[in-house]
């Protein structure tokens, strides 16, 4: 992006919902100019001459611009941030990638599956090399309305990203820090970034310990319910995460940073920490359905590949592959085949030495056979 420094930023947003509105009401605030798009349109109806209003974490309301395809939405924004869940990213990678120009930068916000490695491949087949970076986590959390509005309940202190081709880091990073404020901390590609978001593991945990309570369609929540034997089993699964960090020679947060920096609270055990998010009034509400992304998106697409670099690391991620498959008997589905982005790159075709040549370039291809 080349554009002067005093210039409000056009910043597409490819989705509207929670993370969508409360991404849209930040920038808003910042001083930049978003446009949402939402690719069935239904999400940004309401928004036809209402404002967007944000409440909690960010207090706002306007009227942000609307996108009515994928195309207006790339050709009208100087950057495009990528903030549905990780099973709407490939249809909304294709759909974006004919009009993605040379050198734009998108963010994917938060980074699945190597997505932004299948979005670089379909790039490079046009000839365009986009800068893409990927965020280990949002840069906001909260809840939509009914209504065009967010509860954002919290503005995060510190989001993990790294940027292929890497040779874009430092440009990418000046941007998002631009955009979104200083709140970035580099990490050593993208499979740094797949190890450092927690949540599909954290939520493994809760949802299993709740899953009647989301299968009754309680209100209930969520920190006051991380008991003590739930905190064990989160704390359980971010170890066998770090275990699989080291054996990659790569550095992420732990589970005890993410808590504290995340929602602001001093380190402790992760119950604990969440008992005093619920006091604070921050802890969140849980599910309430048992069609909850902590499922249906986080085993897929959060789980999957976690259990995936594991097993290419020497390091099974046992706990994980096992709520994989124990989720999978719960809903009478394989969770292991649902995730489009890793079956359409084929990671069992490459090694670990072909992902980590992809995490610093954003191309996946098989290295050439030593000479014999």
């Amino acid at each position: 992006m080349t554009e002067a420094q005093g210039r409000p930023c056009r910043v597409g947003i490819a989705g509207a919902g929670s993370i969508a509105f409360g991404s849209a009401a930040l920038l808003h605030v910042n001083g930049h100019d978003p446009m949402l798009w939402s690719p069935s349109g239904a999400s940004t109806a309401a928004l036809a001459g209402a404002p967007l209003t944000a409440t909690g974490g960010v207090e706002t309301s306007f009227i942000p611009r609307v996108a009515g395809s994928a195309e207006q939405l790339v050709a009208e924004n100087d950057a495009i941030l990528i903030a549905l869940p990780g099973y709407g990213h490939k249809p909304v990678f294709d759909a974006l990638a004919p009009h993605l120009r040379d050198g734009q930068h998108v963010i994917i916000s938060s980074h699945a599956s190597f997505g932004a490695v299948y979005l670089m491949q379909l790039c490079a087949a046009r000839g365009v090399t986009p800068a893409i970076t990927a965020w280990g986590t949002t840069a906001v959390t909260g809840r939509r309305g009914e209504d065009p509005s967010v509860k954002v309940n919290t503005v995060r202190k510190k989001v993990d990203l790294c940027t292929v081709p890497e040779t874009r880091s430092d440009c990418a990073r000046a941007v998002c820090t631009r955009l979104f404020g200083d709140v970035f901390v580099p990490r050593d590609g993208l499979l740094a970034i797949t190890l450092s978001n927690l949540n599909p593991q954290n939520h493994l945990g809760i949802a299993l310990g709740n899953i009647t309570r989301m299968e009754r369609g309680e209100t209930w929540s969520q920190g006051q319910n991380v008991t003590p034997k739930v905190g064990a089993l989160l704390e359980a699964l971010d170890a066998e995460r770090l275990a699989i960090v080291a054996a990659l020679g790569l550095k992420t947060k732990n589970i005890f940073e993410h808590f504290s920096q995340s929602f602001h609270v001093p380190e402790a055990s992760v119950s604990e920490m969440n008992q005093q998010m619920h006091a604070q009034g921050n802890g969140g509400t849980g599910p309430a359905t048992a069609d909850s992304r902590y499922v249906t998106e986080d085993v897929p697409y959060g789980l999957q590949p976690t259990a995936v670099l594991g097993r290419l690391a020497g390091v099974p991620a046992e706990l994980h592959e096992a709520g994989i498959k124990i989720f999978s008997a719960m809903y009478g589905r394989d969770f292991t085949a649902e995730n489009d982005i890793l079956n359409a790159l084929e990671l069992d075709r490459f090694s670990l030495d072909d992902l980590r040549e992809a995490a610093r370039t954003g191309l996946l291809q098989k290295a050439p056979a030593a000479a014999t």
